[in-house]
This record gives structure tokens, sequence and C-alpha cells, in this order.
């Protein structure tokens, strides 16, 4: 049976990017894919937005990753000519009665270390974007956007070069702690079972981390779908703002709300909804978009309703049932549940993908 030292399950772009900091330190890794390429799951079906870390509580884990995060992202996309823009980001109350939480998320973002944050004034507001509806707004300038696809392009490249492997059309179908090493069952594209031995495990499924824990008996984690879809604006629409446009959030939410993105090409698109589901479906509800059209109604009330069209879907892994507030990323070797050198990484929704280069990092910490 063949041994390897470090097993990561999963190639998303956090995989990848644990994958390509542990091949950095001459660790023998070998990564296993269900999917028939990286990436065809959350970490391709998103807004493709570099977080500065604005909303989250303070010292969670998701705020401090990804604040480390989103400058080593910039760092990597520059290095690596991965195309990126730090276009900012507007967060707009369009309602008097909204401007108390924006300015407790500008608190917020400020007590989080988040240091370029601006307040802009209604009479400032359309010196930013011309016609948009807003009574005050935070201008976030380290906030952008980037080629995701290209980024874990990259990140395959890198492991690949430093002596790594990834394995597609490949899912771990069993897992059994042996001693001091593990056992995987592995199933191929032609339905081919094969078993390997592993030293460490790092655990990051995705949408399926919880049952990959519970193989080896971890049975406390429990991930709930969420499913954002995104509705793209008529082609005339094009370059209508320079930066991304975002709603007021109250504490204690499920999403970011309707939010206006824009494509390196200046496409825009607004999204996500947020709606729980018990089963992986990527199709986008044509009868959703009145609730589209209301979203994009707040910031440009000229817009008309058939001017949308469907756009894309995602999912994420969250922790955060629908009745729960704020869950933190779970990212921890679980020896104190019995299982030495086994690495979870369960509920990493967003900002995972701002954040995966510090994951990574965080997690070669763990070892």
């Amino acid at each position: 049976m063949e041994k390897v030292e470090i097993v990561i399950i999963g190639a998303g772009a956090v995989g990848l990017a644990i994958g390509y900091e542990l091949t950095l330190e001459k660790k023998e890794v070998l990564i296993i894919e269900k999917n028939e390429k990286f990436g065809q799951e959350t970490s391709s079906r998103n807004s493709e937005v570099i977080h500065s870390g604005i909303y989250y509580p303070k010292n969670s884990l998701k705020t401090l990753l990804c604040i480390e995060g989103k400058s080593l992202l910039y760092d990597f996309c520059e290095k690596n000519n991965i195309p990126f823009k730090r276009c900012g980001k507007l967060i707009v109350a369009t309602e008097k009665d909204e401007i108390g939480d924006l300015l407790k998320l500008y608190e917020n973002g400020k007590g989080n270390g988040v240091s370029d944050l601006r307040i802009i004034e209604k009479s400032d507001i359309k010196n930013f974007v011309n016609l948009l509806n807003g009574e005050i707004a935070i201008f976030s300038p380290s906030t952008g956007i980037f080629d995701t696809h290209k980024f874990m392009q990259k990140l395959e490249y890198f492991i690949k070069l430093n002596g790594g492997i990834i394995e597609y059309n490949c899912e771990v179908i069993g897992l059994e702690k042996l001693n001091n090493e593990y056992k995987l069952i592995v199933k191929d594209a032609d339905g081919e079972i094969f078993e390997l031995k592993a030293s460490v495990i790092i655990n990051s499924a995705g949408l399926n981390s919880d049952k990959i824990a519970k193989m080896v008996g971890i049975n406390n984690y429990r991930l709930y779908y969420s499913k954002g879809e995104y509705f793209k604006l008529s082609a005339k629409y094009k370059n209508l703002t320079d930066y991304l446009i975002y709603p007021v959030v109250k504490k204690g939410f499920k999403s970011l709300g309707k939010h206006i993105v824009l494509d390196l090409q200046g496409n825009v698109k607004i999204g996500p909804n947020n709606f729980y589901v018990n089963e992986i479906d990527y199709s986008v509800e044509e009868g959703h978009i009145e609730e589209f059209y209301e979203g994009i109604k707040k910031f440009f009330s000229f817009i008309k309703k058939d001017e949308l069209s469907p756009d894309t879907a995602g999912i994420r892994a969250k922790l955060q049932g629908p009745n729960d507030d704020f869950a933190d990323f779970v990212i921890k070797e679980e020896s104190a549940k019995g299982v030495k050198n086994f690495i979870n990484l369960i509920g990493i929704e967003s900002p995972g993908l701002t954040s995966s280069l510090a994951i990574a990092k965080y997690v070669k910490n763990l070892l």
C-alpha cells in the first residue's frame, strides 16, 4: 500500500493554497479531488471579491485571516500576473433608518484594524458613482476583485513544480485511523478502488468536509447549504460603476445582502440572495427576479426589471444554521478528539477565498 506524508482532501482555493504553502516547505503532499479539475464548487461560484475585513467580530478567525489574507493575495496576484483590480467598495445606507447600522459597521471595521475606511457624506456619494442613491456610505479602498480561476491555476502550477501531486476524479469514500497513520479508501473515475496511507490528513473538502470528519468519528460538526443566486444587468450598463456597491447589514447577518459586483471587464451583476437548501443545485430561478429588481432599485432607481437576467449560482457550506448567529471558521488539529495529525477545515465560507493564503499559513503552523 502506497504511503505519503500529507494528504489534502479537496482542491478548491483553500486546499490548493495549503498544498502550495506545504510544498514550499518541501513537504510530500498529495491532493485528492473528486471533480475533474480544481475549484469546481464554492471556489468558482462566487463574486471574486477580495474582502477587507469589516464585517466579522474582532479577533475571530474570519477577521484575522481575512485581513492577513487580503495583503497576501494582492501580493501574490501582483507577483504572478494574476489579473486583479483594487477597485474599492461603497457600503451605502439608502434610507435614513439604516445610518445607525452603517456607523456601527464602520466602528466594527476600524476596531478590526481596517484603517483605511472613510465615511462618505450624502453630498459626496455622487462624486463616486453618478446617479447612486444614498444617505451616507462607507468607502473601503482595499476591497477588490480578482481572477479566481487564474489564481487557482497558478497555485496548481506551483504545487506540481514543487513536487506535489494532485489526483483529480478521485473521491475519498473511506478513512480510518491506524495507530499513528491513516488509511484512505479512494474511488477513481472508472470506479476502481485503491488504498493508501498518510501520516497527516488535511480535510479541506468544502461542502463535504463534515462528511469527511465523520469518517474518523468526529460527529459534532454540521454543515448547512446556503444557496446564492446572481442576476446580471444588460450590457448597456457595462461600466455603470467603478466600485462594488453593498447594502447595510445588521448584526447577526446571514449574508452581506444583494450587492452590485463587477468583473474585470466592467460587466455588472447583483447578488447573491441567500436561502438554505438540502441539495446541491446550481440552477437560477427566473422567478426570483423581483427580489433582485427591488435590491438594485435601492441603488439605481432608473434600472428596469427587464434589464436583469439570470446569471450564476453558488452554494456555501455554513456552520451557521437558519436560526443561528455568527459562526466562525473551524480550522483545528483534532488530537483532542483522538485523531492526531487530522486537521479539519469546516465552514470555510466567505471570506474564505480572500483568506486562503493566510489559512494555508495557519494550517502549516498547526502541523
